[in-house]
């Protein structure tokens, strides 16, 4: 996921996914901004790339402070201006408002997710409120917003070009949607409404990654472990060595329900106690415990919803998306329902049988989902993961399989840069060129887990590329995948492997983009969209070209034999209704949470889950969902509230879409050509559902996401 989201305006805070800056200390904490603030400027470093070394904790709150004080001032000069409203003194004007704040704030929002300290933490609540009000002071100042409207309402007659009329509409749209209609009275109401969220949102980030370290599994008994490989036993030693925990072994907790272990774990009691770490992690009533706070999240919301007329926040979000009402939204996940049950029904008789099979004597539980779909998996396919791990090299994956296939498609190469600074050791950096040769991006990837690192894996700039600001793209990748232990090769899983791919789609959004105007660059697109090529992307992870360049044994370089290759194809489709499920209810529980009425208090975070997911008729008793609702970063703080739903209906798009590559040749220069043409490089510049149209001739069909995910 880019898992982000972006405020209108010069702004442009992504309040999703991104990283933190160096933590090392000066000898005094400064107070006030100085032009020695590494922030003070754009960084001389190659496409203004963030100088990681000259950056200090102690940076950050008077960039912030000097930031907006300097972009409110910026918008003051806009809004006051005598001269009757144009495109260039007022939205052009705009664009180019907010240099140092973005510039601080897109360092800071992606340290604090992929390397906070204590520090950062408490300057981000406090921070958090100190950006709403900030935004609100743009979005609802009167003065301002009668310049755009004055504009929208004779865009007709201004000769813009398509773009710039565009531009027009959306900057309207986003004043409109942030209260800019409301009556004063009602926009005191709204900010505090965002001031309270915004606190709350940061508050419940900080917990989730507290109580997600505290919940990893500790384990005294080397033999609890039965079953995992030397090098993951390893890896736990070191997680527990990392921890102060010499002698023990520690299970990190993902931030997904089910944990990857459990598919190697043969000690059921582990396997128990492992899911109930993780199902239980934010529900311990201690000062992680999030319940309350999701309540009045929820509520915040819909009262949002109700100030700016719309009956709850979902039909608010959606209004601006292309599914455009929750119906339509809820529409797609509840009808696959049916065909989820059945498939589950199926793949759970199988595991029950292998499990009476072995006289284990017990009824299947979700701690016994992954351990015995593996075997089942090994069973019917021959398959399992320990088979396929060895060929998949994660720096081989990377430069033979997600570049390779890069340059197959947008004749994209890439080249290491060691001379560049980063956040972490951990960190890479990668210069990326065209096709012609000319030097076009800067690419990071983080991808191993770490205790101050959020869960999941997302994109985000550090730079956005833009005409109109002469800036080229400068964007990371992040993910929590497992580290090996000292000495171990980096070996990953498929679904690592696809989230390489996955996330590198979002990458090549960003940089790929062609556009003039901040607002309308690279991923600034409706949420239902913006995964669209990062799903699309994965498919690349087993065309038969790209798989055989990549898929070889980190010893012997030899590739993956042939009929390890038909397995891993055939299987593709294996597990397809546990895999569904879980994302359906996640999504359906999203729904849930966003079209509740303003004034309906919860008394019971758990009550509701459980009623919500028994209302959709999708609650499965041996499949959670993919995050319980505690543990929903995606809705409480990554700004994908009341959008989960949009992974589902971005693969619509995506399996549709890689249907016109396969009948038109598949993988080949020219078809990647015409998609970074008509699609990649377009940004937001376009209603998404016309850019989609042009590309594919007609509107999408669900037909081939069925075919996918073998529900059909």
């Amino acid at each position: 996921m880019p898992d982000r989201r972006h405020f209108a305006l010069a702004l442009r805070f992504a309040l999703g996914f991104v990283l933190t800056a160096c933590s090392n200390s000066k000898s005094a904490m400064e107070t006030t901004f100085t032009p020695s603030n590494p922030f003070a400027n754009a960084s001389p470093l190659l496409y203004q790339a963030p100088p990681f070394d000259r950056i200090h904790n102690e940076d950050y709150r008077p960039a912030f402070d000097e930031g907006m004080r300097v972009q409110l001032a910026e918008v003051g000069k806009i809004a006051a201006d005598s001269a009757a409203p144009t495109f260039d003194n007022t939205v052009v004007a705009l664009e180019k408002t907010g240099l140092l704040l973005t510039r601080t704030n897109n360092v800071f929002q992606a340290i604090t997710q992929a390397n906070t300290n204590d520090t950062l933490q408490k300057l981000q609540s406090e921070i958090a409120p100190k950006l709403a009000a900030h935004s609100d002071a743009i979005h609802l100042n009167a003065a301002l917003f009668a310049r755009i409207k004055a504009l929208y309402d004779t865009r007709a007659t201004l000769k813009l070009d398509s773009v710039q009329s565009f531009l027009v509409e959306r900057y309207y749209k986003d004043f409109v949607r942030s209260g800019a209609l409301l009556s004063d009275a009602d926009k005191t109401k709204l900010r505090a409404l965002n001031l309270e969220e915004s606190k709350l949102s940061t508050d419940f980030q900080n917990r989730l990654l507290a109580a997600t370290m505290a919940g990893g599994l500790v384990i005294s008994d080397k033999g609890e472990l039965a079953g995992m490989s030397d090098g993951e036993v390893a890896a736990a030693a070191d997680a527990a060595k990392a921890r102060k925990l010499d002698g023990k072994w520690v299970l990190p907790l993902q931030n997904t329900t089910q944990q990857p272990y459990q598919a190697s774990l043969s000690s059921r009691p582990t396997r128990e106690k492992l899911f109930r770490a993780s199902t239980t992690r934010t529900e311990q009533g201690d000062t992680n415990d999030t319940r309350a706070l999701i309540l009045r999240l929820a509520q915040l919301r819909a009262d949002r919803a109700k100030l700016l007329g719309f009956p709850n926040i979902a039909a608010y979000v959606l209004d601006d998306q292309m599914a455009k009402t929750p119906d339509h939204a809820i529409s797609l996940l509840t009808d696959m329902v049916p065909a989820i049950t059945h498939k589950v029904s199926g793949e759970a008789k199988a595991m029950q049988a292998l499990v009476d099979q072995q006289k284990g004597g017990f009824k299947l539980e979700p701690w016994d989902w992954q351990y015995y779909a593996e075997q089942v998996r090994k069973a019917q396919y021959a398959l399992d993961e320990s088979q396929l791990k060895p060929y998949f090299e994660l720096d081989r994956v990377l430069k033979d399989g997600v570049f390779f296939a890069a340059h197959e498609l947008y004749g994209l190469t890439f080249k290491e840069r060691k001379d560049l600074p980063v956040y972490h050791p951990d960190v890479r950096v990668f210069e990326v060129f065209d096709a012609d040769g000319s030097s076009m991006a800067l690419w990071y990837c983080d991808y191993w887990k770490r205790d101050n690192k959020i869960g999941g894996a997302w994109e985000n700039s550090f730079v956005d590329g833009t005409g109109l600001l002469k800036t080229k793209p400068v964007i990371y990748n992040v993910a929590n995948f497992a580290k090996p232990g000292a000495g171990q090769p980096a070996l990953l899983t498929f679904d690592d492997v696809t989230t390489m791919f996955h996330e590198f789609g979002h990458a090549l959004h960003a940089m790929l983009t062609h556009v003039e105007y901040p607002r309308l660059t690279g991923t600034n697109v409706p949420t239902d969209f913006v995964e669209f090529p990062s799903q699309f992307n994965e498919h690349w992870a087993l065309y038969p070209s790209v798989l055989a360049n990549y898929a070889k044994h980190h010893q012997t370089g030899k590739p993956m034999p042939a009929d390890l290759l038909d397995k891993l194809k055939k299987a593709r489709t294996f597990n397809q209704g546990f895999s569904t499920g879980e994302l359906v209810q996640a999504m359906l529980l999203d729904m849930a949470w966003h079209t509740l009425p303003p004034g309906e208090k919860q008394a019971d975070a758990g009550a509701f889950e459980t009623a919500a997911l028994k209302r959709f008729n999708v609650e499965m008793p041996l499949i959670p969902p993919r995050y319980r609702s505690t543990y929903f970063a995606h809705i409480w703080s990554g700004g994908y509230n009341a959008n989960y739903y949009a992974y589902m209906w971005s693969e619509v798009l995506d399996d549709d879409a890689y249907a016109w590559f396969t009948e038109h040749g598949g993988l080949s220069r020219a078809n990647g050509q015409r998609f970074r043409d008509m699609i990649l490089s377009r940004g937001g510049t376009d209603d998404v559902a016309v850019l989609y149209r042009k590309f594919r001739g007609r509107d999408p069909e669900v037909g081939p996401l069925l075919v996918q995910r073998g529900l059909k």
